[in-house]
């Protein structure tokens, strides 16, 4: 419980410049900062005697359309020696690069590349920012809340050429009527149940017809 506490008033010794919003609960801190300072922010959190986070879990990028700036990069690290966690969060658009983390923690480089490769969001300098999810050469990011669920290309296997081929996206198909209609409702409907009496009356008292003669 010690620790836990000691873990927790941590946000107190963090410079106030880095940081512009703070939520604490039971699970960690999360520190709000800007695109510059995930970099010296992190350091800080990995060198700190109150926070000694030594494990960065993941990073994930998140894609929100209607804000200014739409994509939320949220560091999520872990404390061993507090047994808890800490998520630094940071906003983007979709120019704007976020300074990157690989340097303190090395095992953020797959988790930048990731985030570049689903979402777009770059890390300057980053040592090796390539493609890591999707093709080299795909077109666009899939965790964009604006890229189409069938995507750009198709990729298929040529057999003829012997070799895998990208090519756009064919919806092409032959015509189909969907006609929907039920039967029962195209036929006529009676407004008046009396007009069925009437009928029915009439067809009783029409004399039968004269047998015809071959």
């Amino acid at each position: 419980m010690e620790n836990q506490s000691i873990f927790k008033s941590s946000w107190e010794t963090v410079p106030k410049k880095w940081v512009h919003k703070i939520k604490r609960s039971e699970h960690g801190n999360r520190y709000y900062t800007n695109t510059d300072y995930p970099f010296p922010l992190l350091c800080f959190l990995k060198l700190h005697t109150y926070t000694r986070v030594q494990v960065s879990i993941e990073i994930c990028g998140v894609d929100h359309p209607s804000r200014k700036r739409r994509f939320s990069v949220v560091h999520n690290l872990l404390s061993t020696r507090y047994n808890s966690r800490i998520l630094v969060q940071t906003s983007a658009d979709e120019v704007t690069r976020i300074s990157p983390v690989v340097s303190p923690f090395p095992s953020a480089g797959r988790w930048e590349r990731e985030v570049w490769d689903m979402s777009g969001v770059s890390s300057i300098n980053h040592p090796d920012l390539r493609r890591i999810s999707t093709d080299h050469g795909f077109e666009g990011h899939p965790l964009r809340k604006d890229f189409p669920l069938s995507g750009y290309v198709e990729v298929r296997y040529d057999d003829p050429e012997k070799r895998v081929v990208s090519e756009p996206i064919e919806m092409t198909q032959e015509f189909r009527s969907f006609d929907s209609a039920s039967p029962w409702e195209q036929r006529r409907r009676i407004q008046n149940p009396s007009e069925v009496k009437v009928k029915w009356k009439s067809r009783q008292s029409r004399p039968p017809k004269a047998a015809t003669e071959p």
